[in-house]
Parts: C-alpha cells; sequence; structure tokens
C-alpha cells in the first residue's frame, strides 16, 4: 500500500505543473510607479553583406540621375543622354566593408551609423554636385523570432528600430510554454557571434543594451521543461502513466473507505 500511494505521489509530481511566472515585468507592482530615462536607441552600424538604398538629390537633375539610377552618355547634338540603370539603386556591402558607388567608386561604410556614412559621402560627392541632400535605408534590416512564440517567422523592419518586445509581438507573442525568464539574443558584430540570456519578467530589462534589436538578431524563445517532456514522452508512456495514476488512487480510496 505505501508502494502504491508513494507511486501516485511520484506520477502526480512529475506530470503536474509547476506555478510560473507568465507576467512581463511582474516585479512592477500596481501600485508602483516604475520610470527611467529614454535612452536614444542603439543606432544600428552598417556591416558586412548589408544592403543599401542610396539616393542623392540636388539642384542638377542631372546629377541626380548619374548618382541614382543612371549614367551621362554623350550624344551627337552635344547634349548629355540619360541611359537607366536600375542595377545600381542598392549596393551590397562587401566582406571588406566597401560599397562600389557611380563615379566615386569604392567607399568603406563598414561600422558607420547611417549619419556617419551620409557625412562621409557628402564630402565625396561635394567635388561633382553642389550641396547634395543623401538618403540611406537599410534594405534587409530584419529580425528573426523563433521557439516558443505563436509564429515564428522572419520580419524585414522598414523603421530600422525595434525593440525586443515588438519582435515578440510580430511573431504573436510566447505561447504558454514560452520561458520568459530565459530569453535568447543571438547577434553578430565585427565578426563575432555572441548570445545573451534576458529575464523578460525584470523591469531592468527597460534599460538593457538588448532592448532595442539590431539588424539580423535572433529572438530564441526557450521552451519550458513541461513541453520537452512531453516531446520526449509517447502515446504509449502517456496511457501507461495515466492508468498507474488511476489505479493508485482508487486503491488508496478504497483503503480508506475500508478503515
Amino acid at each position: 500500500m505505501k508502494k502504491l500511494l508513494f507511486l501516485a505521489i511520484l506520477s502526480i509530481s512529475l506530470f503536474s505543473c509547476a506555478k510560473r511566472n507568465l507576467v512581463y515585468f511582474s516585479d512592477i507592482y500596481q501600485d508602483m510607479e516604475f520610470s527611467v530615462p529614454v535612452e536614444m536607441s542603439n543606432e544600428p552600424r552598417i556591416q558586412v553583406d548589408d544592403l543599401l538604398s542610396i539616393t542623392v538629390t540636388s539642384l542638377n537633375p542631372e546629377s541626380n540621375m548619374l548618382f541614382n539610377v543612371g549614367v551621362l552618355m554623350p550624344s551627337g547634338d552635344r547634349n548629355n543622354t540619360i541611359v537607366n540603370n536600375p542595377i545600381n539603386e542598392n549596393y551590397l556591402v562587401d566582406k571588406d566593408g566597401y560599397i562600389n558607388y557611380p563615379v566615386i567608386g569604392l567607399i568603406n561604410l563598414k561600422g558607420l551609423t547611417k549619419q556617419e556614412a551620409i557625412d562621409k559621402m557628402s564630402g565625396l560627392l561635394n567635388e561633382y554636385v553642389k550641396d547634395p541632400i543623401i538618403n540611406i535605408r537599410f534594405m534587409n534590416f530584419k529580425v528573426t523570432v523563433i521557439g516558443e512564440v505563436q509564429t515564428p517567422n522572419s520580419f524585414i523592419i522598414p523603421t530600422e528600430k525595434i525593440t525586443i518586445l515588438e519582435a515578440l509581438g510580430l511573431a504573436g507573442d510566447m505561447t504558454a510554454y514560452g520561458r520568459r525568464e530565459n530569453v535568447m539574443i543571438i547577434r553578430e558584430k565585427d565578426g563575432v557571434r555572441t548570445a545573451t540570456r534576458l529575464n523578460l519578467n525584470d523591469k531592468t530589462i527597460l534599460t538593457s543594451p538588448y532592448y532595442y534589436l539590431q539588424q539580423n538578431d535572433v529572438v530564441y524563445v526557450e521552451p519550458y521543461k513541461t513541453k520537452s517532456v512531453q516531446a520526449d514522452t509517447n502515446p504509449a508512456q502517456i496511457a501507461i502513466i495515466t492508468s498507474t495514476i488511476s489505479l493508485a488512487t482508487i486503491v488508496i480510496l478504497n483503503f480508506r473507505w475500508n478503515n
């Protein structure tokens, strides 16, 4: 009888869910006012394999066409003919950090913010265009969210700015099995891949340098151990365990009634 009682308690302990904290920022209590200064987001820097859209605007329409979508070819009537070449609209940063830009040639933009890259290109273009206005955009700014979320996927971010909470929102939020206290961010920077774990139950995440994601970041939501147990347990094992628990419960109840 004691063995059956022990078996029932052990089985129930193994297959029952412990109380878990499913609330984000659970240490911000209902009557508590919590505030932190809003830091400037960690502005993305241009990396190898980034795809950049670069447009130049000036008072000279021919220069605009030259540096944006085409080249100027001389014609017989001494006027310039514009030949469109849409392939040049976007620029891939090569393995050494360079783009190949019309007229100027190779420009190293690796490690620069967009504003720093704009300032550098403005200085180079001043020889050809008076007071150019340059706009640079990341065409492949994406983050990937996988693991215990409703819709794991990669997402293109047109605003080039996204927080970890917004990324989880795009993925439909975590499932009930997602470990909010152990979310991993995988990031590549300067040829180094790093992995950092974050606790989304803790309000200090709001001041973390990982609160704002960078291009190509991967967010991995680890499953709670109960999900792993379910995945490793086949239907036959579940049936045997359920039958054992039911039998043990009947025997225990029968013993109590008879005594």
